[in-house]
């Protein structure tokens, strides 16, 4: 008799079982396609089933970045069972358990993979040398930034390609969606890697302390000036010096770092003599700096010094693709912080997934912290969301005093579209929903959708 008709259980009830295990299982054919992964693929991966299955091993590695480092290629090329402990890309450290399915001709057929969460060196005693033999012929690791979607491949692509230079990088994007961790991350990749990296919040500094804090003093120089102090740019040297909120520099503070920018030298409060500064700049700004410029509130040739390249961070709402992965992320990390284990419910999810999130990545890191932190429950519902994700998210709709009103009715015009395209697909349909002509919807698509999405 059948093993599961004796334990009264069919097929379909059977993978309901497995589906529910906290610890992930992934069965692989004999050519490294996925053919079944459970649930708890969304909390290591951010992934669905769905949209697991099928995939082969390799498009998680390198285009999804999976793991740090796979077993799975070991189990493949020795036919023999391994145990490794990885971390995922959203920062599980797991213990991972491959197991070969062999036919009767000693022919590998399956690989099972049994991914646990909270390993520690205790549980991975016995190791038999091929995963780091095999680790070599792997890629790196691409990178700790958490995203899937196409807009964000293309943001950390430029950042590659000026991580080694030696010229400023302006980094721009509304408040909230993660300049502060490009800047670390192309200082990261680049040839100062091992240097200092030294933040500045230009916002957060007193006007009258802003030219000592920058460049330091001597003995005297001031009041209270008791002995010679350095300043962020000697604490930065060799390194990178992010200025971030470029736009609260002060005006005469503005002319002094023209200076340094093209100089490469600066003077201490109080001194006659220059200090050769070497230091890779960038700045961050999340005000429109060319209407700045416009309205002389920012130096035209300071702008131009610090704009030699330049990356734009698209708001959240735009590459949602990337809200689920960065949700299990957070769950993960804010989980860890608080020694709770926290699970979103399916309907709370897609709650989360269709929200603007005017406060982009910064709104959904503090909301994942705040329920986990004070929601006893380890399932979050959608009673367990804060109101203010129920309420209409207009303000950042509205102009702002660097938005005129032509681009903050563009920016709905376009959140409009996009919505539309990805929900209802074909220009016909996105016609018929907002009734408009068929010819209007499709040059919107082509100006507002990427030609992925369209």
């Amino acid at each position: 008799m059948d093993p599961l008709n004796r334990m009264g259980l069919d097929f379909k009830q059977f993978v309901h079982l497995i589906d529910n295990l906290h610890d992930e299982i992934l069965i692989y054919d004999n050519k490294y396609r996925l053919l079944y992964v459970n649930k708890a693929c969304e909390r290591h991966y951010g992934f669905t089933q769905e949209e697991m299955l099928g995939l082969s091993f390799w498009d998680m590695v390198k285009k999804y970045r999976g793991w740090d480092n796979s077993i799975l290629p070991v189990v493949y090329e020795h036919k023999r069972p391994v145990k490794q402990k990885q971390k995922t890309y959203l920062g599980y450290d797991v213990l991972t358990i491959g197991v070969p399915i062999l036919n009767e001709q000693g022919e590998l057929e399956y690989v099972l993979l049994n991914i646990r969460d909270d390993c520690n060196e205790s549980q991975i005693s016995w190791r038999d040398g091929l995963v780091a033999e095999q680790h070599d012929k792997l890629e790196e690791r691409p990178d700790d930034l958490i995203y899937r979607s196409s807009a964000m491949a293309w943001i950390v692509k430029a950042a590659r390609k000026v991580a080694d230079l030696s010229a400023p990088c302006l980094l721009l994007g509304e408040s909230g969606c993660g300049k502060s961790l490009l800047a670390k991350f192309i200082h990261s990749k680049g040839l100062r890697a091992d240097k200092p990296f030294v933040v500045v919040n230009c916002a957060a500094i007193p006007r009258e302390l802003f030219e000592s804090e920058l460049f330091g003093h001597v003995k005297g120089a001031f009041s209270g000036a008791t002995h010679a102090r350095g300043g962020l740019f000697a604490k930065a040297e060799g390194g990178t010096l992010f200025l971030d909120e470029i736009s609260e520099l002060p005006p005469a503070m503005q002319a002094k770092l023209l200076h340094v920018v093209q100089e490469m030298e600066y003077r201490p409060v109080g001194s006659s003599q220059t200090v050769s500064a070497d230091v890779r700049l960038l700045a961050a700004s999340n005000k429109n700096l060319e209407r700045m410029v416009q309205s002389r509130a920012f130096r035209q040739d300071l702008y131009f010094r610090l704009n030699v390249f330049d990356i734009t961070i698209p708001p959240l709402r735009e590459r949602d693709k990337d809200i689920r992965p960065l949700l299990y992320h957070f769950l993960h990390y804010f989980g860890v912080k608080y020694g709770r284990t926290k699970t979103l419910t399916p309907e709370a999810q897609s709650f989360l997934l269709q929200y603007s999130w005017p406060g982009n990545v910064r709104e959904l890191a503090h909301l994942v912290e705040r329920m986990v932190a004070t929601v006893e429950d380890e399932i979050l519902t959608l009673d367990h969301l804060p109101t203010s994700v129920y309420q209409t998210p207009l303000h950042h709709l509205l102009p702002s005093h660097t938005d005129s009103l032509d681009e903050a009715l563009q920016k709905t015009e376009r959140e409009v579209i996009r919505k539309a395209h990805q929900t209802y697909g074909s220009t016909r349909n996105v016609a018929g929903a907002l009734g408009i002509s068929q010819s209007r919807a499709s040059r919107l698509i082509r100006k507002y959708c990427s030609p992925s999405e369209s």
